[in-house]
């Protein structure tokens, strides 16, 4: 029998393992302690718990802890690791280090079904979906954790695809028995995938960020299929229902406890979705909307149509959003020698 992964359980899992097992809840605790504050390796680290109850977690679990089995390095500092998964399969996930912060772009699955046109996971196609261990694994096992300043669900997958274990690894990485994070240094990124969008409103305060791309429902569908089941239009009057900060700092010490920050990421695409005719339907579609507009370089990926935007045309359109009362920015473009940034992440090679 293949042993489960212990890495990736809640407390209320663990209490109810512990509950199987014949030992009091504040076991529970303990374990979940030596998993996500101290980061063990071997079940032997677990000091305070009972060397029978450490065995008997051994025979039938594995802790869930792997490091990366490769890494590459991009000239511009950023640095694309690969782990293999519980099941045998691999995933990539990006380190972003700047100046006053690091990010990394963690994946919720290996491949994706969403078939974006223009993104090599698309490609790919479904492979499996990660568990919350397998999510967890990216972070706490990142060679530069403890510089961590940021977590974004953007790499391999569709996190709404994946809700159940997305939202348990959001869980593990907020609460206070796990990591202990603030919800504010954690973004999920979705295509709308509507019925998990909503539980994640619902349920957790972490950032949202919405894959646009096009804002007219004719040319999403053709180039992203999700638009068909969950048009965007539908995905803007879902977020009209919640609360989302009007601060757009989030060093901003006005902050406060307030909600979460929404935004919507649009990579240019030249002669499809870059005319004033386009910027003017996202003007519309997000009118009233607190958030803001992300606009992302596109990398081209083999044996594609596509074409990006010279970086003077991207300038001219962020300010005729920021004319128009959007807020704008420009993402720039990290990892690309490394095939690590936006929409380049892929492990097909692996079968």
């Amino acid at each position: 029998m293949e042993k489960q992964q212990l890495s990736g359980m809640s407390l209320a899992e663990l209490q109810t393992l512990m509950a199987d097992l014949g030992q009091p809840r504040f076991v529970a605790r303990q374990v979940a302690e030596w998993l996500y504050k101290k980061q063990i390796f071997s079940f032997d680290e677990m000091t305070n718990v009972s060397k029978k109850v450490r065995q008997l977690l051994s025979e039938r679990f594995v802790l869930g802890r792997t490091r990366p089995v490769e890494s590459v390095e991009s000239a511009d500092g950023t640095i694309k690791y690969l782990y293999q998964t519980a099941d045998n399969h691999y995933i990539e996930t990006v380190y972003i280090p700047e100046r006053d912060r690091a990010t990394l772009c963690v994946s919720s699955q290996v491949g994706c079904k969403m078939g974006c046109r223009f993104c090599m996971t698309g490609r790919q196609g479904f492979v499996a979906n990660l568990t919350a261990g397998d999510i967890i694994n990216q972070i706490y096992s990142l060679p530069q954790f403890e510089r961590l300043t940021n977590v974004v669900y953007m790499g391999q997958g569709e996190p709404f695809d994946n809700t159940d274990n997305v939202m348990r690894s959001l869980e593990i990485l907020t609460a206070d028995y796990g990591l202990a994070w603030s919800p504010k240094r954690i973004t999920v990124s979705t295509v709308g995938v509507i019925p998990g969008m909503r539980r994640f409103l619902d349920e957790s305060a972490c950032n949202l960020a919405i894959s646009l791309h096009f804002a007219f429902g004719q040319d999403r569908a053709t180039y992203m299929p999700a638009q068909k089941p969950y048009p965007i239009e539908d995905v803007v009057e879902l977020l009209r229902n919640y609360d989302f900060c009007r601060s757009h700092d989030e060093d901003d010490p006005r902050e406060g406890n307030r909600q979460r920050r929404l935004s919507f990421e649009y990579i240019l695409f030249d002669g499809i979705n870059d005319k004033v005719h386009h910027l003017d339907r996202i003007v519309k579609l997000l009118r009233g909307l607190d958030c803001r507009v992300n606009l992302i370089p596109f990398h081209t990926i083999p044996d594609s149509p596509f074409v990006g935007v010279p970086a003077d045309r991207m300038m001219r359109n962020r300010n005729y959003l920021t004319s128009k009362g959007l807020f704008a920015t420009l993402r720039a473009s990290r990892g690309r020698d490394i095939e690590a940034a936006c929409g380049l992440l892929t492990t097909k090679r692996f079968g």
